[in-house]
């Protein structure tokens, strides 16, 4: 018997998954900067200074600001202007919302964002199939309202319903955030789901936590996908590859051990 007639719901990451960024993060702050005609330090420092900008506003205030009720926007503001800082750049504040405000239109916009060519035919097929297909994501509201939208990427065609961590209240690699999209599936038993991402932290172990089903894209050959397999993760390149493992009869082991979410 294959999962896939064992499974009545299956949720998905999207960054990674669904979709790809066009180019660094680094390259849209440093293209803001000088479009206001002001230096940007390299690409390469801008997008590290994001990455430690970021990874600090998250532990701060997690979810977008959700439980300290910070407005998304005043989120990102702090995130982007300590993300200049660290990198070595301060504007005056004139200056700095000019470049912040073409950033966040950027981001709040499928500019920056490709689908990877499988993703809407293999959610559409899972729809077909008569299977919920949800997403559970690390995002604020404007992926759900309108970056996902615009990129042909709709609830009612491609998904079902969706958990937005800015939205819920919870992110990634909380275990509860995948509990909610148990229940926003009408109280699915974990062993009747299967998620999908890819990342081990934040994807395969909290969904192997709560007992669902799980597999992990490596679509961009990283170097840590091989211990992936290795801790007993299915590991696959693409969702095609994703329907044919689900249709198989009988499938690959699916459930990993216990050691295998200990590590991203």
């Amino acid at each position: 018997m294959s999962l896939l007639s064992r499974l009545r719901l299956v949720t998905v990451d999207v960054t990674g998954t669904l979709i790809a960024y066009r180019g660094q993060l680094g390259d849209y702050y440093c293209t803001a900067a000088r479009s206001a005609g002001l230096p940007c330090p390299g690409y390469a420092r801008m997008h590290q200074a994001f990455k430690a900008a970021y990874a600090d506003m998250t532990a701060k205030h997690p979810c977008f600001g959700h439980a300290s009720r910070m407005p998304d926007h005043r989120w990102w503001r702090t995130c982007v202007r300590d993300s200049f800082l660290r990198a070595g750049h301060e504007y005056d504040d004139a200056t700095f919302e000019r470049i912040f405000g073409q950033i966040y239109a950027a981001f709040g916009s499928p500019a920056p964002y490709s689908v990877f060519p499988d993703a809407r035919p293999f959610l559409r097929w899972l729809r077909g199939e008569g299977i919920m297909a949800g997403v559970v994501t690390n995002a604020d509201c404007r992926y759900r309202d309108v970056v996902l939208p615009a990129l042909g990427l709709n609830q009612g065609s491609e998904w079902d319903f969706g958990v937005f961590s800015g939205v819920a209240g919870v992110e990634k690699p909380d275990r509860r955030i995948y509990e909610m999209a148990l229940e926003a599936a009408g109280g699915v038993a974990p062993e009747e789901a299967l998620h999908i991402g890819d990342s081990m932290s934040k994807d395969y172990a909290p969904a192997r936590a709560v007992g669902m089903h799980a597999l992990l894209l490596d679509r961009f050959g990283t170097a840590d996908a091989e211990r992936w397999r290795r801790s007993g993760a299915v590991v696959l390149p693409d969702l095609v590859s994703a329907r044919e493992w689900l249709i198989r009869d009988p499938p690959a082991a699916h459930g990993g051990t216990d050691n295998a979410w200990a590590e991203e």
